[in-house]
């Protein structure tokens, strides 16, 4: 069996968490062989125990700290695009993507080294099982447009996730069944510690950023997608995917930046990716497999000073996303048509870039690094930021051709005639 799986595990503590999930896979027969653990870390942490960690387990694997990263940045003929991935951050997720958009895999999955697999799940055959999935399941929406992934047990818990959007609240849920039949990722939900924001584990009357509201299997009812024209938060702690989805799903540059916005990485990434998703009729499958997460202990305020910065900007990000397209690039809108053209719609976008997850992100890339969000129309705290996201994600897209072409080269020059 070929390694077809990227595990990227952001970590600078809990890296033994690789422990559990590999022993999940054995007890429950999945091949780990299949498995290439990317341990995403920093220069002061214990690279070399967590080596030794996937030596012992016999997981294929690689650490990279920030040396190690920026060797492979050079290696690999990408090094000014290092800034796209923000150091001691965890949306420096994104270097996973880069690193399996460079290799063969076809499925990565997201895992947070504070969580835990539930033992009754085959997680990562079960992630896997998600990806294939074809038939009806429950299809959810609301009035606000917003579906609260923790809406099965809402009327007791009152929780609404990490990124949810304030104004959104109070909506009305309906839920009917749907056809699903392409779906590109899988979100696992989690038991234990709720994903909340600062200001609502504040209201929950919690000072160490858990909140005292816990939650269980039972608070979780049959899996469901959220409907076309409906956005959801995704969360990157228990997250599989096809490698197709990459180009539209950076981890946003939170955390170093002038504005210090931070903790909307995976939150934003997800508000594009369902976009991209309604655009080109695919699915984000969420429930199972649940993962056990067991937040360590840190002040409230410190990841409430992390979010303000980013609260408005939340609320409105994907109102200047909604109505994107599946545009081609600004190149090929601005071109001349030529005979290779023949198969460009009406608009003159052509059928390539209208039906891709690059040509749908690189038009909500314009959408943003074109906008006046602070001073303009708009008006927004630190709008200023998502014309800086606008402006990254176009250099995400670049970076992926650059890696993409780098690859191409290596293959040409393996297939090279030699003098004997």
């Amino acid at each position: 069996m070929t390694r077809d799986i990227c595990v990227i595990v952001p970590t600078i503590r809990e890296y033994e968490c690789v422990r559990a999930y590999a022993e999940n896979a054995r007890e429950h027969g999945f091949d780990t062989d299949r498995l290439h653990v990317v341990l995403v870390t920093e220069d002061f942490c214990e690279t070399d125990e967590m080596d030794a960690m996937l030596d012992e387990e016999g997981l294929s694997g690689e650490v990279f700290d920030g040396a190690r990263r920026q060797q492979w940045y050079r290696r690999h003929g990408v090094a000014e695009y290092e800034h796209l991935v923000p150091a001691a951050s965890h949306a420096e997720t994104s270097f996973g993507l880069l690193y399996m958009w460079a290799g063969d895999f076809e499925y990565g999955v997201f895992i947070d080294d504070d969580t835990l697999p539930h033992e009754e799940y085959d997680f990562f055959g079960r992630h896997l099982a998600n990806l294939a999935f074809e038939g009806e399941m429950t299809g959810v929406e609301s009035d606000e447009r917003w579906v609260n992934v923790l809406y099965q047990n809402a009327d007791e818990h009152d929780l609404y996730p990490r990124g949810y959007p304030y104004a959104a609240m109070d909506e009305t849920v309906e839920t009917t069944p749907v056809h699903v039949g392409d779906v590109v990722a899988s979100q696992g939900l989690w038991t234990n510690v709720p994903d909340l924001d600062a200001v609502r584990i504040l209201m929950d009357g919690d000072l160490q950023g858990q909140a005292k509201t816990r939650l269980d299997a039972d608070d979780y009812g049959a899996d469901f997608v959220a409907r076309e024209g409906q956005y959801l938060t995704v969360c990157s702690m228990n997250l599989a995917f096809r490698r197709e989805v990459i180009p539209a799903f950076y981890q946003l540059p939170m955390d170093d930046n002038p504005w210090d916005v931070g903790r909307f990485d995976d939150i934003w990434s997800g508000v594009f990716l369902k976009r991209a998703c309604d655009v080109l009729g695919k699915q984000i499958y969420n429930g199972a497999p649940l993962c056990e997460h067991n937040k360590a202990p840190r002040s409230t305020f410190g990841d409430l000073n992390n979010e303000v910065p980013g609260l408005e900007l939340n609320e409105h990000v994907w109102e200047l996303i909604d109505s994107v397209g599946p545009e081609a690039p600004r190149t090929a809108r601005t071109a001349q048509p030529s005979e290779d053209d023949a198969g460009a719609d009406a608009d003159g976008f052509a059928g390539a870039d209208a039906d891709s997850f690059a040509g749908v992100f690189e038009a909500m890339a314009l959408e943003l690094a074109d906008g006046d969000f602070e001073g303009g129309e708009y008006d927004y705290e630190n709008g200023d930021f998502l014309t800086y996201v606008g402006e990254h994600m176009l250099e995400w897209l670049e970076c992926l051709d650059a890696l993409a072409a780098a690859d191409a080269d290596a293959a040409d020059a393996d297939l090279a005639p030699t003098d004997d």
